[in-house]
């Protein structure tokens, strides 16, 4: 009997219309929340990440990947975009270092990145670390330890007015970073042209390092010291 009724009612006017309007509301239902996802979408704010713009290597140093320009960039990802762990700030990469090759185009993320160890946190792209042995003297007497700043002076033999070679001293160097010290050994960030030079000096010529601290300022016509200039007199 109710199923006859039911059958009836849908086949009424009245039943028409009342199907009409369950299909409208529940069109308006969908609508509503459709809308509403639309809305959040939109007002949700990208999220700033860094995205690599070039290759970075494994073993890069994140201190010097923090620092330098065009391996990354900062670009506003949507939100549902933004890989897990993204990094956000550049600050966060210190102390640590690539584990793996990063592509262009990737996003920076934590797991990509670990704890640094060793010297090369503190070597830039265009730096080299180069080592040299010296005595306690040129080397300050052990006061020179890893952090420190050191001029680089050589001693060589010069020729003097008369043709004669004469010993001199030159600061060939100013306000160079001392990355590790052990065993007699002073490792020094030099560019690579400096690292070529040091190594002719080892080979060539005695080396002195002299401390100074992070706020001496650097010569501008670094000095070439002669027996004139200690004695007084001129130089032969």
């Amino acid at each position: 009997m109710e199923g006859i009724t039911s059958s009836k009612l849908f086949t009424t006017r009245q039943g028409t219309v009342l199907l009409g309007v369950i299909a409208a509301v529940i069109a308006a239902i969908a609508l509503l929340v459709y809308l509403n996802h639309y809305r959040n979408s939109v007002n949700t704010p990208p999220v700033q990440v860094l995205v690599a713009t070039h290759l970075i290597q494994k073993g890069t140093s994140g201190d010097v990947l923090a620092k330098a320009t065009g391996l990354y960039e900062v670009v506003n990802v949507p939100k549902k975009q933004v890989e897990t762990g993204a990094i956000t700030d550049s600050s966060s990469l210190a102390g640590q270092v690539a584990l793996t090759d990063i592509n262009p185009n990737s996003q920076l993320t934590a797991d990509q990145f670990g704890p640094a160890t060793g010297i090369g946190q503190n070597i830039g792209p265009n730096q080299r670390a180069v080592v040299v042995p010296l005595g306690s003297p040129q080397e300050v007497g052990g006061q020179i330890g890893p952090g420190s700043h050191v001029d680089f002076w050589v001693t060589v033999s010069g020729q003097g007015s008369s043709g004669v070679n004469r010993p001199v001293a030159k600061l060939l160097f100013q306000d160079m970073y001392v990355l590790n010290v052990g065993g007699g050994n002073v490792t020094l960030r030099a560019t690579p042209t400096q690292a070529g030079q040091i190594i002719y000096a080892s080979t060539n010529a005695q080396i002195w390092l002299t401390l100074r601290n992070t706020i001496s300022t650097n010569l501008k016509k670094p000095p070439v010291i002669s027996a004139g200039s200690v004695t007084g007199g001129r130089d032969g």
